[in-house]
């Protein structure tokens, strides 16, 4: 199929990679436009775009495909169909309708559970016990079209980090194989009624508040890893907290219980196993200790 294909993170690279490792044609890559990056804030195209490029495939980056001129050369690529995968941009629908057959997207949860922007962090800051991808028709509404298939994953103690590169791979996959059966798929439509939102997360959120139940902080911590990462203050330094499990113990909210940093929640009590200082690496609980002691007793606020 001659193929458009949408997409700027590292979660979209392996969906562009399997499209052009079955033979499609791509035909234009979309995708966020470079954006300043690193110490010296030097432009730096997506990881979509870099990949795009190592292909030798033709790449656009248009602020936005709201203009005439946008959207007269989206259409006039002439594509069979547009495969979306976390691209930013809203398509109107004057762009939906070009393709011969319309515009399909990657998404990353089991739909209608988490439509929206933050699908991985917020399933596992949840709690669910799976989530996976969806391949959907994409139309003017979020995330609200007609499904094609589904492929699911346990979340099991994974962080969204470790998710979206599980995640990326599957729909990847996924893709490939609803093209190579398109004609034989009847799409279902979603109960509008079981829609659950996945809004973007919010800095404020990042801040671990220890009043809470300890497996919800554990949850919270995974879903917030690696980024924007969870936090908690020692001495007035943020410490990130990447990873956690729920451990014996209970006392006051935010105090360290043990000389093995067992920190008491609203109810239990958590250990951290991955933590991160400002400014430094991210490391083990062993690691962090050796260079940084939280005495028996400290409060974390």
């Amino acid at each position: 199929m001659r193929i458009i294909f949408m997409g700027t993170p590292d979660f979209a690279v392996p969906a562009l990679a399997a499209l052009h490792e079955a033979g499609h044609e791509v035909a234009c890559v979309y995708t966020q436009p470079p954006r300043p990056a690193g110490r010296g804030k030097k432009l730096r195209p997506s990881p979509v775009q870099q990949k795009a490029e190592a292909l030798d495939l033709m790449v656009r980056h248009p602020k936005s495909l709201k203009s005439d001129e946008a959207r007269a050369e989206f259409a006039a690529i002439g594509a069979d169909l547009a495969v979306v995968a976390a691209y930013g941009l809203i398509l109107p629908q004057i762009v939906l309708d070009a393709p011969t057959h319309g515009c399909l997207n990657i998404h990353a949860s089991l739909l209608p559970r988490w439509r929206g922007a933050a699908p991985i962090h917020r399933a596992v800051m949840a709690g669910d016990k799976q989530t996976g991808v969806t391949i959907m028709q994409m139309e003017a509404g979020l995330d609200t079209g007609p499904m094609l298939s589904k492929v699911t994953t346990p979340v099991l103690d994974k962080t969204t980090g470790e998710l979206t590169e599980e995640l990326a791979e599957l729909g990847a996959n996924a893709m490939i194989e609803v093209l190579a059966d398109l004609p034989n798929i009847a799409p279902q439509a979603q109960d509008d009624d079981a829609a659950i939102y996945a809004p973007k997360i919010d800095k404020a959120e990042a801040r671990i508040d220890w009043s809470k139940p300890a497996a919800k902080l554990v949850n919270h911590v995974h879903g917030l890893a690696p980024f924007p990462g969870a936090w908690f203050e020692l001495n007035g330094e943020r410490v990130k907290l990447l990873r956690a499990e729920v451990c014996q113990g209970s006392g006051t909210a935010g105090q360290v219980l043990d000389d093995d940093l067992a920190i008491a929640c609203g109810d239990g009590a958590l250990r951290p196993v991955r933590l991160q200082r400002a400014g430094k690496p991210a490391m083990d609980r062993d690691d962090f200790l050796r260079g940084r002691a939280v005495a028996k007793g400290s409060i974390l606020t």
